[in-house]
C-alpha cells in the first residue's frame, strides 16, 4: 500500500480559502447590518405604518389694500379606499352606496366601479367633498357597516373675484392657478410657489392587515411650515376696469387679443395688468382642453415688433450723441432708397411731408425721418448701428425686466457686433421693425424716459406676510436732464389733429407715442396686408411736468387699414383715465411740479 503524504502547502491553501470565505461573509453581514441598516429598518417600518405628506395650508393672495381676496384655499376632502382585497360583492355594495350619497349619474357610477375593478391599493373615489358631506358619508358608512373608506384633507384653490368678461376670473393670467398636485402654474402662483405653499407636514399611522390606517393612531413626524400670504400691488377696481376696456377694444377691432398695463414710473409697482381673452382660474381644466394658450400672459410672455413706439429711443440716441436736436429739420421724402438701391423704406402713407422739425416728424411718425436720424448717428454704418443697439440694451430690451411672475421672456434684439447690420436693418430698427419686445419692457423703458432716467424694477408683490418688498431699481440709464424734454415731446405727439380728440383728458397732462407694426406672414413669406400690431405707450399726470403713471396698451393682430374702431390712442386714454381717477391709488400731488420745457428746448 502506498503511504500517505501531508502537504503543508495544501493545508495553508485551504486555510486561506476558508479565511477569505469567512471574511466575505463578515463583510456581507456588515453590509446588511450597517450599510443597509436604514433601508431595512424603513422597509420593515413601512410594513407596519403608513406615512403621508399633508400639504400645509396655502397662503392667500390679496390686493394692494390687503382686504380683497384674489386667491385663497378652501378645505375639502377626497375619498379614498383600497380595493386590493375587496370582493366583487363588496365593490358592488360600495358603488351603490357612493352613488346614493354623492348623487352620481350612471357614467360617474360606472367610473367608480371601474376604479374598484383595478384592485389597486390606493384609489381616489371622489374629490372636492365639502366637510359636511364627508361627515354625512362617514356616519352613513358606520351605520351600514361599510368599511375601508378614508377621508383625506385636501385644499381647493378658489379665485373669488369675477373678471371683466364672461367666464373670466379677475387677473387670471397675472395670478395663474394651482393644479391638483398643489403646484402653482403660471403667474404669481408659480413664481411664489414655495412661499405660498410652505412645507408639508409628515404624519404616520399604524395600518391594519388590509393596509388601511387605524383610527386614532396618527402621529406627526414633521410639523411642516404654513404657506405665507402675499399682498399684491394690484388695485382690483382698476384691474376690473382695465379688463373691461381691453375686452371692448378686442371685440371692436376684431383683434386676436388686447392688453394693457399700468405702472408707477418711480417705483415699478404694477397697479393693473389685463388681457382679453382671459379665462376662469377656477375652471382651468376647461381652458387646458379648449385653449391652453390663454394661460400665457402676453404682457410678459409674448414678443412682437413694436413699430413706431421705438422712435423715442432713436431720438434718445440722437440727443445723446449730439447728432440731432428736436428743432433740427429733416426732409421727409415719403420713401428712402438704401443699400445702393437694394432696399427701400416708406412712410405709412407713402407720401412725403417735406421739410420738418424732428419733433414734428416724431409726432407725425415719419419713418423716413427716423431712419435719417439713425443713419446720421455716425458717418460709419457699424458705429451708428452699435450706438442704437447700445441704447436699446441699456433701456432693458433683450433682457428680462425681472418682474415677479413666471414666464417672462427676453425678446429679440439682434447685436450688430455679431451679425453686421445693413442700412435697411438700421433704418427698420429706428422705427421698431426687426426687433421683438414685450409690453412690460416697453412700460419699463418709457418709465425711464420720463422719471429722470432710472430703469425701475417692475413688480406685482408689495408684501410677503408682514415683510414689505421694496424692489431695487436697475440703475440710471439716462441723463436726468433729458426726461423733461422727452416727456414734453410725447405730449407734443398727442397734440396733432388726429390724436388730440382721442387722447385729451381735461385737467390732466398726457404724453405718448404710438406704434403700428406690420406682421410677417411666415406661411406665404410676405407681410399681411390687413393685420397689424397697434401700440400706444406713455404717461398721464395730474400736474404738468410730473407724470404719475405709465400706461402701455397693445392691440394684437387688429384687422384694418391702419385705422381701428377703437384706436390704440383711445384705449390708452380710457385706461389712463380709469387709473388716474381710482380713489387713493396715487400719492398726493407734488408740492412743486417740474417745469415743462418747450419741445426742442
Amino acid at each position: 500500500m502506498l503511504g500517505r503524504t501531508v502537504s503543508g502547502a495544501r493545508l495553508l491553501s485551504l486555510l486561506v480559502v476558508f479565511g477569505l470565505l469567512g471574511s466575505g461573509l463578515v463583510v456581507r453581514l456588515g453590509y446588511w447590518q450597517i450599510g443597509q441598516h436604514d433601508r431595512l429598518v424603513d422597509s420593515a417600518h413601512r410594513q407596519i405604518y403608513i406615512r403621508l405628506e399633508v400639504p400645509s395650508k396655502r397662503g392667500s393672495i390679496y390686493d394692494r389694500s390687503g382686504t380683497v381676496v384674489l386667491a385663497t384655499s378652501l378645505i375639502r376632502n377626497r375619498l379614498v379606499t383600497s380595493a386590493q382585497r375587496m370582493t366583487d360583492a363588496t365593490k358592488d355594495e360600495l358603488t351603490a352606496f357612493l352613488t346614493e350619497m354623492l348623487t352620481l349619474d350612471a357614467t360617474a357610477a360606472a367610473d367608480v366601479r371601474a376604479k374598484l375593478a383595478t384592485g389597486k391599493p390606493y384609489i381616489i373615489l371622489a374629490r372636492d367633498i365639502a366637510p359636511e358631506t364627508a361627515e354625512a358619508i362617514r356616519q352613513a358608512a358606520d351605520a351600514r357597516h361599510i368599511t375601508g373608506l378614508t377621508f383625506e384633507t385636501d385644499a381647493v384653490r378658489e379665485y373669488p373675484q369675477t373678471g371683466g368678461g364672461a367666464g373670466m376670473s379677475l387677473g387670471a393670467q397675472l395670478l395663474g392657478f394651482v393644479n391638483q398636485a398643489g403646484a402653482g402654474q403660471y403667474g404669481v402662483e408659480q413664481f411664489y410657489q414655495s412661499t405660498l405653499a410652505g412645507k408639508p407636514s409628515v404624519v404616520e399611522f399604524d395600518k391594519d392587515a388590509n393596509g388601511q390606517p387605524l383610527a386614532d393612531t396618527e402621529r406627526v413626524v414633521e410639523p411642516g411650515v404654513a404657506g405665507e400670504d402675499i399682498r399684491l400691488t394690484i388695485d382690483p377696481g382698476l384691474q376690473l376696469a382695465m379688463e373691461q376696456e381691453v375686452m371692448a377694444a378686442k371685440i371692436a377691432d376684431s383683434a386676436a387679443s388686447a392688453s394693457a398695463v399700468v405702472m408707477d414710473p418711480y417705483t415699478g409697482e404694477i397697479y393693473g395688468e389685463a388681457t382679453f381673452p382671459g379665462y376662469d382660474a377656477n375652471d382651468y381644466a376647461r381652458t387646458a382642453t379648449d385653449d391652453p394658450s390663454r394661460f400665457l400672459d402676453p404682457i410678459v410672455s409674448d414678443v412682437y415688433e413694436p413699430g413706431s413706439v421705438f422712435k423715442m429711443f432713436t431720438v434718445v440716441a440722437g440727443l445723446e450723441t449730439g447728432t440731432t436736436t428736436l428743432d433740427k429739420t429733416y426732409k421727409d421724402t415719403g420713401s428712402l432708397v438704401l443699400d445702393k438701391g437694394k432696399a427701400k423704406i416708406e412712410d405709412a402713407d407713402r407720401h412725403g411731408m417735406g421739410t420738418m422739425r424732428l419733433a414734428d416728424a416724431i409726432a407725425y411718425s415719419r419713418n423716413v425721418v427716423a431712419a435719417r436720424v439713425a443713419l446720421g448717428l455716425s458717418p460709419n454704418l457699424a458705429d451708428a448701428a452699435a450706438t442704437l443697439h447700445e441704447v436699446w440694451t441699456r433701456m432693458g430690451f433683450g433682457s428680462l425686466t425681472g418682474i415677479d411672475v413666471s414666464g417672462e421672456v427676453k425678446g429679440l434684439v439682434n447685436d450688430p457686433a455679431i451679425s453686421a447690420w445693413r442700412q435697411i436693418d438700421l433704418a427698420n430698427g429706428s422705427f421698431g421693425q426687426g426687433v421683438a419686445v414685450t409690453p412690460i419692457q416697453l412700460a419699463s423703458a418709457y418709465a425711464a424716459l420720463v422719471n429722470g432716467g432710472t430703469l425701475v424694477q417692475p413688480h406685482v408683490v408689495a408684501a410677503i406676510g408682514s415683510r414689505v418688498i421694496d424692489a431695487p431699481s436697475r440703475g440710471s440709464v439716462l441723463d436726468p436732464s433729458l426726461s423733461p424734454m422727452l416727456a414734453n415731446l410725447m405730449n407734443h405727439v398727442l397734440s396733432i389733429p388726429w390724436y388730440k380728440p382721442l387722447t385729451t383728458v381735461p385737467g390732466y397732462w398726457l404724453g405718448a407715442k404710438t406704434g403700428t407694426a406690420q406682421i410677417w406672414d411666415a406661411k406665404h413669406h410676405r407681410w399681411f396686408t390687413s393685420l397689424y400690431n397697434f401700440s400706444c405707450v406713455g404717461f398721464i399726470g395730474r400736474t404738468v411736468g410730473h407724470p404719475d403713471l405709465i400706461v402701455a396698451v397693445q392691440i394684437h393682430r387688429g384687422i384694418g387699414q391702419l385705422v381701428l374702431p377703437v384706436a390704440s390712442t383711445e384705449l390708452f386714454r380710457r385706461v389712463a383715465t380709469d387709473a388716474i381717477t381710482i380713489p387713493g391709488l396715487l400719492p398726493p400731488v407734488p408740492a412743486v411740479a417740474a417745469p415743462s420745457p418747450q419741445v426742442g428746448g
